[in-house]
């Protein structure tokens, strides 16, 4: 299977995904480039990006891209 597949599946599910959620639960480290191949053709997905607050490991606030599902 290939990545763009397993972030589909996970979205289709879940509805969203974040980087963290997408490199621990599915195995993919670049997930913005999934998301931009996601978007196009063969898929043509439509997929919205919102920068949610996190607490990183040191406990200080970072900002990450959550991304969601539009579904039709």
């Amino acid at each position: 299977m290939k990545q763009a597949d397993r972030v589909k599946t996970w979205l289709e599910a879940r509805n969203t995904i974040t980087p963290l959620e997408s490199w621990n639960g599915l195995g993919v480290y670049r997930l913005s480039s999934v998301i931009y191949d996601l978007k196009r053709q063969p898929y043509n997905l439509t997929i919205d990006t919102n920068m949610v607050k996190v607490m990183n490991q040191f406990d200080e606030p970072c900002h990450v891209a959550e991304y969601r599902l539009v579904k039709n």
